[in-house]
Order: structure tokens, then sequence, then C-alpha cells
């Protein structure tokens, strides 16, 4: 027993110095490393203790990146740090131009089908088809493996100058293509024709280094074609160059007239003015906008809008009124940092308040009811209210039109259509023609068979008088984009059923 007791004393002594040690220790490692809360000593310190502290290595770039972007992003929504990739996309996609080889494709149904070839491109040099589909890029598999989109597009673009094997499907045969890539022009006008003896349409999704010369051009043709007002839309358009913003204001406005001004804590007043040379100045204008217009395009609407030269119709703008000034480090990261806010000619600030929930404002809209009711739009909510309101139309949205977009039954038929009818549609180059040939199609009965053959759908007879013109005119657009006439025809089509367009158009 006496030795047993000793062990127990023993074992006792030697727990409480361990304790002690620990607690020792323990207190040694709480000093105090003083800071001051309006300096960036924390940040210093805390990187100096990981790298005399931290249990195993540290990767450096790693730490410094996560760091970069959690410190932009406790700012305000958009100033942001942007890796090497994620800033040369955003840089190439607005300065007008990539490397790549020159399609656009779709993916209805687990394979990408070209849907354009983009012309004086690598692939039309090659000889690649609308209707193709894409198998293999390289020696990688890309159809009917649920290959991610984004992964597909990264492994087609790549350097100009060099080479990939590209493997299409077409008709029944198998053709590989190696293509040398090459610059490809990103267009900022998605489309522009006229849609009367005397009003032209265009269609502008950014603004990019190119988006000048592109009006210039598109409107000096359209005017050589007899228009005498525009139907400028800037939906889901979501900005890009103030430079360029204030050149296309400058072509619509008379001399001295303000365009913009910004300012900020560290940034003086600017002001952005016409300088009277613009050719567009007699031009009737109207504005389509909505939720989606952004940033460039608010700075031109609210220019036009605040100098009278312009009438707006559609939804309150997204509401983007910050300028980011970018900043580039030597490892070709970089960062956009938000210095000053736009103001209209008016004085109205554009951007929209902070909120918790800001990523989600838009959703917010839909939930109070400002996208159905005038009522609820409100100029302190940021954004450009447009002179004539036009609500989302609910109507349309039946059980079969839901479950056709879900499973993108028209975009997969339309490609379905096209592989039965390539030649035809290749073949045609003029608008008339289109229109011509989708009446004698009989798409709505093809439509509905393939509906019903491939996904299970079949309308209801009252869901199907009040959804067919809508969904039909969306089959129609998406079977005349694969014509030569592209993107034109696809929303030349569109505009029928446009309640947006038809109320600028009934002014």
């Amino acid at each position: 027993m006496k030795k047993s007791s000793i062990l127990v004393a023993l074992l006792g002594v030697v727990i409480g110095l361990l304790i002690a040690l620990l607690v020792y220790r323990v207190g040694e490692s709480r000093r105090m490393l003083r800071v001051n809360g309006n300096d960036w000593r924390k940040v210093s310190l805390i990187l100096q203790s990981i790298d005399e502290n931290y249990v195993d290595s540290v990767d450096r770039a790693k730490v410094s990146d996560a760091i970069a972007a959690a410190a932009l992003s406790a700012l305000d929504p958009h100033s942001s740090y942007m890796p090497p990739q994620v800033l040369e996309e955003s840089e190439a996609d607005l300065m007008g131009n990539f490397d790549g080889i020159g399609i656009q494709f779709n993916v209805p149904n687990d394979t990408a089908v070209v849907i354009e070839v983009i012309p004086g491109g690598p692939s039309e040099k090659i000889g690649l088809q609308p209707g193709d589909r894409l198998l293999k890029v390289d020696d990688t598999n890309i159809a009917g493996v649920h290959f991610p989109q984004d992964s597909m597009v990264r492994r087609i673009k790549g350097a100009a100058g060099s080479k990939v094997l590209v493997t299409v499907q077409r008709g029944r045969e198998v053709i590989p293509f190696e293509i040398t890539r090459g610059k490809i022009p990103t267009w900022s006008v998605d489309a522009a024709f006229m849609v009367s003896d005397t009003t032209g349409y265009v269609r502008l999704s950014k603004f990019s280094r190119t988006t000048e010369d592109e009006i210039l051009m598109h409107c000096t043709q359209l005017l050589s074609e007899g228009m005498r007002e525009l139907v400028l839309d800037l939906r889901d358009n979501s900005g890009g160059f103030l430079d360029q913003a204030c050149k296309l204001s400058n072509f619509f406005l008379p001399r001295k007239a303000m365009i913009v001004y910004l300012e900020g804590r560290n940034r003086k007043r600017e002001e952005f003015r016409a300088d009277g040379s613009g050719p567009f100045q007699k031009l009737g204008v109207k504005l389509l906008v909505d939720e989606g217009s952004a940033s460039a395009s608010e700075i031109l609407a609210g220019a036009l809008q605040d100098n009278d030269r312009a009438r707006l119709y559609g939804r309150r703008t997204f509401g983007k009124g910050l300028v980011q000034e970018p900043f580039f480090f030597s490892d070709r990261s970089g960062m956009r940092i938000t210095v000053a806010r736009y103001y209209t000619p008016s004085g109205r600030c554009i951007q929209k308040p902070y909120s918790e929930d800001y990523d989600y404002e838009v959703l917010r809209r839909y939930e109070s009811g400002e996208m159905v009711t005038a009522d609820s739009m409100r100029v302190e909510k940021g954004g450009i209210l447009p002179d004539v309101f036009v609500p989302v139309d609910t109507t349309r949205a039946g059980a079969f039109y839901v479950a056709c977009n879900r499973k993108a039954t028209a975009m997969r038929f339309a490609s379905a259509w096209f592989d039965r009818h390539g030649r035809e549609l290749a073949a045609i180059d003029n608008y008339d023609t289109l229109l011509g040939y989708l009446d004698r199609a009989n798409l709505e009965r093809e439509f509905l068979a393939f509906a019903k053959s491939k996904d299970g759908l079949v309308p209801d007879p009252k869901e199907w008088a009040t959804e067919k013109q809508y969904l039909m005119t969306q089959v129609q657009a998406l079977v005349g984009r694969y014509s030569k006439l592209g993107d034109k025809a696809y929303y030349h089509l569109f505009l029928q059923i446009d309640d947006t367009f038809k109320a600028a158009m009934a002014e």
C-alpha cells in the first residue's frame, strides 16, 4: 500500500507540474499585440504572427489572395479582387476581343451545338458550320457527360496562334478539325435593323472599347435606310467603360449639355459635357431599360432623360452608380476599388443603397410588387426611373410554359429542326424570306409533337390559347437564329411579343 501511495503522490506532482507548465505557456502566448483601430497594423501583425508561429509551411500567395478578396468585399458590393484568370477574362470581354476559335454555341441537351460561326474567324475559315455538335476538345470528351459549360469554354479558348483539335458530329459524320486560334471580336451591338419605314432598332449588350465605333457604323447604315427615330435597347446591359457611355451620350446632345458628374471622398467633382460634335443630335431617340440595365447604360439613360433627348420605357434600372478604378499587380492579378459615385445632370445619385440582401435586391422588387405596379418605384431606391412604366407580364407563364423552359424544350426543338432542315435555313439571308419560311413550316404542330414525345409535355387547351403566341414566337426566333441572319433574326422575331418595345412604338 505504501508503494502505491507513493506512486499516486508522485503522479500527482508530475501532473501538477505539467498543468503549471501548460498554464505558463498559455499565459506566455497571450502577450498583448498593441493595435490602433484606425491604422492597418493589425493586418501586418497577423501576417507576421503567421510567419513566426504557424505550425506548417504557408502558401503566401494563397493567403494574400484570400486577404485581398476579404478586404475589398468588406468595402462595398462592387469593389473586388481579381486573380489573373478572372482579370484576363474580364479585360478581354471589355476590350472587344479575345483569343479563341470564333463560335457561339448552346447546350440544349448535354451536347454543345454551334449556333453561329463568327465571320472571318478561325472556325469559319476551316469549315465549321451552325448545327455542328461538339464531341471532343483535343482528347477530352465533352458530349453527353454533363461537362460544365464554363470548363468547355476554357478548353476551347487559348492563346492566338495555338492549335486545338475540335471533333464535331455533322449529321451522321464525325469530323475532326484542327483549328489555329486567333483574335475574335466580341461585338457590343447584338442586332441592328429597321422595324418600320422610319424607325431603327439597335440592341446594345455592353459598353466595350469598340462600342462608339459600332454604334456610329450601325446608325449611319440605318440612316441611309430611312431612319428618323432610333429605339436603343439597353435592357440587361451591365455597363462597361465610362468614356464609351460619355461618347454615346455626346452623339445625341448639344454643346455644353452635361452628361454626368462624379464625386468621392478623395475625388473632386468632375463633370463630363457634350462638345457639340455629335452626328445624331436631330435624331429622335427612345430607350428601353429594365432592372438589368446598369452602370454605363444608366449614365447614358440619365444623360438623355435629364436633357430631354429621350423617353425611357420599361422598369427602374439596376442602380449601379459607382466609379471603379482598376489597379494591377505584377503577378497579373488586379483589383477594382470604388473611388466615386455617378450623378445624373439633375443631381440624382444612380447608386442604390447598400443593404444586407444587396445581391438579392432585384428579387425583392418582384416580392414588393414593383415589377407590376408603377407606384412602387421610388427615386430614393436608386437607378433611373422610366418615363413610361411597362410591367412584367405574369399571365404568360402557365404550367406548360414553365415546364418547357425548365427542360429547354424550345431550344432542343430548334436544334432538332436544324438537323432536318439545315440546308434550307442556311440559305436564308433575308428577313421577309425567313418569315415566309416559318409561316409555311407548321412549327406549332411539330413543336407540340416534339414536346409530347421527348418530354411528355401536353398543354391544357385553355392554357395553350393564352401561351401559344408567346411560346411559338420564341420557337420561331430560336429556329430563325440558325439562318444566316443569326441574332438579327432572333431579336427581330422576339420584338413581336415584347411589351416594352410595343409601348415605345405606340407613342
